[in-house]
């Protein structure tokens, strides 16, 4: 029992700290956490499809996940990264073949609830709780429409650099040299998330040293997250 109440305690610290959820008051987020069907998933595993995500509202209290889809070659893209946080619903989308998941990047614990009950929960917060809590979603779609459309016009350089500040955004330490990724993302995975082969963001991360945009430290980047900026937006002007 000890150990059971300990588990929640700590839930509810992981969810304290969550800038998605600072709309929550202490006793809101209490009851929250006692409200959740809590699940740990390992590296890989799928943690639920798109048909699974409507009937509840689902937060990642630890780990990072991610969202694959199907491309044109039946292929399992990434085309989402997801720190703690609320999950973003999937898109409802006439065309069913993109076959929409939220998988297990690293080990993850996840909550759930419904959607009824996280009203119940949250009747007295100054807004709607289904409002508050999908705004996740259109930050994580609009990044999606970023990286990923043709109709910005957007060069690979300026895709990657978008990608690499998003990335800072959720998985970046500011540090004396830079923005440090704590999280070491392969070249495929940046691949994945511009729409990109990765022999040419390999081309391109290169250039990206070459031009002291990014170092590294192992097989971490240190991004100049300013520096970055200051290109991107020079690019996209």
């Amino acid at each position: 029992m000890n150990e059971f109440k300990n588990a929640r305690l700590t839930d509810l610290e992981k969810l304290s700290r969550l800038k998605a959820l600072s709309w929550l008051s202490r006793s809101e987020l209490a009851l929250l956490v006692a409200a959740l069907s809590l699940e740990n998933f390992k590296r890989h595993e799928v943690i639920f499809n798109a048909a699974a995500m409507s009937s509840a509202a689902h937060i990642l209290l630890t780990g990072i996940a991610r969202i694959t889809c199907l491309n044109a070659r039946g292929e399992r893209v990434t085309v989402a990264m997801l720190a703690p946080g609320p999950i973003p619903e999937f898109p409802s989308l006439p065309i069913s073949h993109f076959d929409f998941q939220c998988e297990a990047y690293n080990d993850c614990r996840v909550g759930s609830v419904n959607w009824n009950v996280l009203d119940g929960i949250t009747e007295n917060a100054a807004e709607s709780a289904f409002k508050l809590f999908h705004q996740n979603d259109l930050k994580q779609w609009y990044r999606l429409l970023l990286r990923s459309s043709s109709f910005l016009n957007l060069g690979l350089h300026e895709r990657i650099g978008i990608t690499l500040l998003e990335l800072c955004a959720d998985f970046g330490i500011e540090e004396s040299r830079g923005t440090l990724l704590r999280v070491s993302f392969s070249h495929k995975d940046i691949a994945n998330l511009v729409g990109a082969s990765r022999p040419r963001v390999t081309e391109h991360l290169a250039k990206l040293e070459r031009d002291r945009f990014v170092s590294r430290q192992g097989r971490q980047l240190v991004v100049q997250v300013e520096k970055l900026t200051e290109s991107v937006n020079a690019h996209t002007a």
